[in-house]
């Protein structure tokens, strides 16, 4: 029943939006390609890659900018018009925990994505980098929020929804004050040239049981401080086993010391083993394990992080 008022409510909303938004034009600058080029170190500057992008941490100007990430999608080919509906169905999300696109550019063989503010880098730095400063319990609880706040937009409130979204530690952002930004999500199908709306249910079905797994092995590198991509990494079945609360004190990231609520964690831990689980089936929607990480879960604005 209370998905049926949720999607009831979400055609009412977008109906308005479209309303408020008539005659509205979406303007997206064009970044010299030789300022990204430049502002890349001639794109050396890798901050993740996979079959779809290669993603770039730019510095424009004389530093003072900030750093920003520079995504090249690697399908488009030379099919201009596809590369403009992806700039300007970017141009109208607008999520605090979604990167902003703020320009696009042209090379000779390259279609290129300027997005927002990218100050503290990844989230696997903080994780993974011993020279990175490890981030702490109210964190890393905040971030795992986040991340399933800006899921729920893109699934529920963006129209058309997008169609590829992928989480993990190396692609979601961290901005200056450690928000998270998740920054691998598109229009596109994978290795696909072609716009897609998805209007199949199965469809759906298949993307959220693909995303509702990569958010339960995103929340065990937030406990654990290890990565999934790791050779050997014996995460999921680690949370499969049906004893894996006697093993937690052996599992969890030695840079959180004692500085956690048990409790908080354990919860944590049962969505992990939820989303794990909901690989071939999902058992509840985005917006139903948002809601449950709210009630279970006391994130206050006035701690520190």
């Amino acid at each position: 029943m209370d998905h049926l008022l949720i999607r009831k409510f979400r055609h009412r909303l977008l109906a308005w939006l479209h309303r408020s938004r008539s005659g509205r034009v979406f303007f997206v600058r064009r970044i010299p390609y030789k300022d990204v080029k430049r502002a890349t170190d001639g794109f050396q500057r890798v901050i993740y890659s996979n079959s779809e992008v290669t993603a770039y941490a730019a510095r424009f100007g004389e530093g003072g900018g900030g750093v920003f990430l520079v995504k090249e999608v690697k399908d488009f080919g030379q099919q201009n018009d596809v590369f403009c509906r992806q700039i300007q169905f970017l141009g109208r999300l607008h999520h605090r925990h979604l990167l902003s696109l703020k320009g696009f550019s042209v090379g000779k063989h390259k279609r290129l994505l300027i997005f927002d503010n990218i100050e503290n880098g990844s989230l696997k730095e903080h994780l993974n980098d011993p020279l990175k400063t490890p981030l702490n319990w109210r964190t890393r609880l905040q971030i795992a929020n986040e991340v399933v706040a800006a899921l729920e937009y893109l699934f529920l409130f963006s129209d058309p929804p997008a169609y590829h979204v992928s989480i993990s530690s190396s692609n979601i952002m961290l901005d200056e004050n450690f928000a998270a930004k998740l920054s691998d999500f598109s229009l596109l199908t994978p290795s696909t040239n072609s716009v897609m709306m998805p209007n199949s249910g199965d469809s759906m079905k298949q993307k959220s049981c693909k995303i509702i797994f990569q958010l339960g092995v995103l929340i065990l590198e937030l406990v654990t401080g290890q990565s999934s991509e790791m050779e050997g990494s014996d995460l999921i079945p680690w949370i499969q086993q049906s004893r894996f609360y006697n093993s937690i004190d052996k599992m969890i990231d030695p840079d959180l010391g004692n500085n956690y609520d048990c409790t908080e964690l354990k919860n944590l831990l049962a969505v992990a083993k939820l989303c794990i689980k909901s690989r071939d089936k999902a058992t509840f929607t985005i917006s139903q394990l948002f809601r449950y990480l709210q009630r279970k879960i006391d994130i206050s604005h006035d701690k520190v992080r």
